[in-house]
């Protein structure tokens, strides 16, 4: 499956926003993911193995508990493709900037 198969499904891709912020249970990831998208358990047990397959997230056992926590490899890939395109977004972004600071300068010419 290719990342942005993976990073096409909202479960997946919020998944992942909830593994940035650290290594978390199979437990917590469920409840989080329940009551956000109103799926089941099984469900959200099939986007982790998913994103596990496809190396996205690691998994390890500790007792009966199962911790995910975010493997950057694939990331790696996407970011690349984008790095095609920051340029367009780096330019609208020094657009916004030069306007931003045009702006400031009229305001503290006006008082």
């Amino acid at each position: 499956m290719h990342a942005f198969d993976v990073l096409g499904d909202p479960v997946r891709r919020r998944i992942l926003e909830l593994l940035a912020a650290g290594e978390q249970t199979s437990g917590a990831i469920g409840a989080a993911i329940r009551d956000e998208f109103g799926i089941s358990q099984p469900a959200v047990s099939q986007h982790l193995r998913v994103l596990r397959e496809n190396g996205f997230t690691t998994v390890r056992a500790e007792g009966a508990r199962r911790l995910y926590t975010v493997d950057s490899a694939p990331l790696v890939e996407v970011d690349a493709w984008l790095e095609r395109f920051r340029g367009f977004w780096n330019q609208r972004l020094d657009a916004l900037g030069t306007e931003l600071a045009r702006g400031k300068r009229e305001r503290r010419k006006g008082t």
